[in-house]
C-alpha cells in the first residue's frame, strides 16, 4: 500500500464536502449503510466511554414526522437518515452490571457526549462520501428535541444532537471557501488582531461565491450572515428539554 497515495485520496475526500439536500430514488444498500456506521465508530472517544448511539428512522412516517419536526423537508426526501444521540443510558447499564451507581450529572459527562458523538457522525459523512454518497446535517432536529424524542422512543440520558441525511447525490452543489488557514490557526498564542484584514478579505471571497454558485445566488457576505445568525438566542428550549433528561447545567 502506497501509504502517502492513500493519505491524499483521503483528504481529497475531506476538502471536497458539500452539504448534499436533493437524491436521486437509488438507496443506500444496507451492507453499504452498516459500514459507514461501522467507520463512524472508529472515531477516538473520551475514555472510550462511546457516549453516543444512532437511530437509523426506516419508517416512512417517522421520517416524514421528523421532517415536520425539525421544519427539514430534506429528511423526508433522502434515502437513509441517522439521528445522532448522545447516549449516557448504556453507561448507566455497564456501571449497574458492577453495582456501582452512576453520576453521570456534570457538565463534564454532557460535554463528552456531545464531543463523542459529533466525532462519530463526522467520521460517518467522511466515510459515505468515500462511497459516492452525499449528505447533509440536520441541526433542526434540535428546532423540537422533545417530540422527536417521543418519535424515537429515547429514554432519559439520551438526547437527539442532529441528523445526518444521505443518499445518492442527484445535485451537487460548489464546495463552499472554508475561512483562510490562517484565520483559524494559531502559532503558540492566541492571535484575534489578524481578523481585520483576514475577514476583510474572506468576506470578498464569499461575495463572490455567492453571486457565481449555481444556485441559491445572493448578495451578502460572510460576517454579515453570522451577525444576523448571532443576534439574538435560538432555541432557548434546549436547556429545559435536556435537564427533563437528567442534566442540570450550570
Amino acid at each position: 500500500m502506497n501509504k502517502p497515495d492513500a493519505l491524499s485520496e483521503t483528504i481529497g475526500v475531506m476538502q471536497s464536502h458539500v452539504s448534499v439536500r436533493k437524491y436521486a430514488a437509488e438507496p443506500i444498500p444496507r451492507a453499504h449503510l452498516l459500514e459507514i456506521v461501522r467507520a463512524g465508530q472508529g472515531a477516538a472517544s473520551s475514555h472510550f466511554v462511546q457516549a453516543y448511539s444512532v437511530i437509523h428512522v426506516t419508517d416512512p412516517e417517522k421520517k416524514a414526522r421528523i421532517a415536520e419536526l425539525s421544519r427539514n423537508p430534506h429528511v423526508a426526501g433522502c434515502s437513509d437518515f441517522l439521528l445522532f444521540c448522545g447516549d449516557l443510558k448504556r453507561l448507566e447499564h455497564a456501571c449497574g452490571k458492577q453495582g456501582i451507581a452512576m453520576d453521570h450529572d456534570s457538565l463534564e459527562n454532557f460535554v463528552v457526549a456531545v464531543v463523542d458523538t459529533a466525532l462519530i457522525a463526522q467520521n460517518a459523512i467522511t466515510a459515505a462520501e468515500s462511497l459516492g454518497y452525499g449528505g447533509c446535517y440536520i441541526g433542526g432536529v434540535r428546532n423540537d428535541p422533545e417530540g422527536i424524542s417521543r418519535v424515537t422512543g429515547l429514554p432519559d440520558k439520551v438526547f437527539p444532537l442532529f441528523g445526518l441525511c444521505l443518499g445518492v447525490p442527484a445535485v451537487r452543489n460548489e464546495v463552499k471557501p472554508r475561512l483562510p488557514l490562517e484565520a483559524i490557526l494559531h502559532e503558540n498564542v492566541y492571535d484575534e488582531d489578524k481578523y481585520g484584514e483576514l475577514l476583510d478579505r474572506y468576506d470578498e471571497t464569499m461575495k463572490a461565491y455567492y453571486r457565481a454558485r449555481t444556485s441559491n445566488r445572493k448578495e451578502t457576505s460572510w460576517t454579515e450572515e453570522m451577525a444576523e445568525f448571532f443576534k439574538g438566542k435560538r432555541r432557548a428550549h434546549l436547556r429545559g428539554f435536556i435537564e427533563s433528561k437528567g442534566f442540570r447545567l450550570p
